[in-house]
């Protein structure tokens, strides 16, 4: 059970495998997306496809019909991946060995939506993966296995959410073995060190200039691909999104540009100066600052917004 790439990343590590067989796919229904909004299957459906798996697409997860045609496939195991919906009790003990689940964070921090971003948002030096047998909580359940990884000054969200994919495939086919044999006991996650996050809002992308260098750093690379992180043009409501920039010292009035040049547009923070160096105007294309700066004049002195 699964809908975005995350999800199709373990579809695919499990379709590989000759020790355990894949007998049917649940995924959200298909949805308009796009500039467009052109119905689209999630990229799990578009894999089990190809596959020749049947899919079942609920509305909800207690509709009765598809809790019917679940029943009927007798499955032994269900693994979810970013599934998008609550599963209700009777499903959760449906299959002899229950439900488990990858969860992009090191439970129990990051329950909830959006681990992966939060992890950069907050700053943290490490995160990982956690496969854990649901429960009806909300990623409360026992912990099966986890698996580390660092988080480096070069990733951004989805680098890491990329990575995490493969680190969560790759775990719970590893996993799936000694779990249902016995030979690896879920252990209840701890009481301390709870976090729960929130999903990601557009507005969440708005850049505090305020705020330290290091925190306008975490935002940028946090928040892509989307909503992206973003400010407002000197002169203007325009808004202008930054892809891509790095940490830098100086120190003037927060979100001063102190320079703009081939080298990228230097921007003072609460705390040191933030360096821009791929950055999109509304409704335009992504760019480097030094294509940015040929169509659009910014000096030093003055200030974004």
């Amino acid at each position: 059970m699964g809908t975005p790439e995350l999800a199709r990343a373990s579809l695919e590590e499990l379709l590989k495998q000759t020790g355990f067989q894949v007998v049917g796919v649940v995924t959200q229904p298909d949805r308009p997306s796009g500039r467009e909004l052109k119905v689209t299957s999630s990229p799990v459906k578009t894999l089990a496809l190809g596959h020749n798996l049947p899919v079942l697409q609920p509305e909800r997860a207690r509709d009765e019909a598809f809790i019917e045609q679940l029943r009927q496939w007798q499955p032994d195991l269900i693994a979810v991946a970013a599934y998008g919906q609550i599963l209700p009790k009777f499903i959760l003990d449906l299959p002899p060995h229950g439900c488990i689940n990858v969860h992009t964070s090191l439970l129990p921090r990051y329950r909830g939506a959006a681990p992966i971003q939060w992890a950069i948002l907050n700053g943290d030096s490490e995160t990982g993966v956690t496969i854990m047998k649901m429960d009806a909580g909300m990623d409360t359940g026992p912990i099966i296995v986890q698996e580390k990884t660092p988080i480096s000054e070069e990733d951004n969200a989805q680098t890491l959410h990329d990575r995490l994919a493969k680190l969560g495939a790759d775990l719970l086919v590893r996993t799936i073995p000694d779990y249902v044999s016995g030979r690896i006991k879920p252990t209840p996650q701890p009481s301390e060190g709870v976090t729960y996050t929130k999903k990601i809002k557009k507005e969440d992308g708005l850049i505090d200039w305020t705020q330290p260098a290091r925190m306008v750093s975490n935002r940028v690379r946090g928040l892509v691909p989307w909503p992206g992180a973003f400010t407002r043009l000197p002169d203007s409501n325009e808004l202008l999104k930054i892809w891509e920039g790095r940490v830098a010292s100086n120190s003037a009035a927060p979100g001063s540009i102190l320079r703009a040049d081939k080298e990228g547009i230097l921007v003072a923070c609460g705390e040191g100066a933030f360096q821009i160096q791929s950055l999109q105007r509304q409704g335009g294309r992504r760019m480097a600052v030094k294509e940015f700066l040929a169509g659009n004049n910014l000096l030093a002195g003055q200030a974004f917004k």
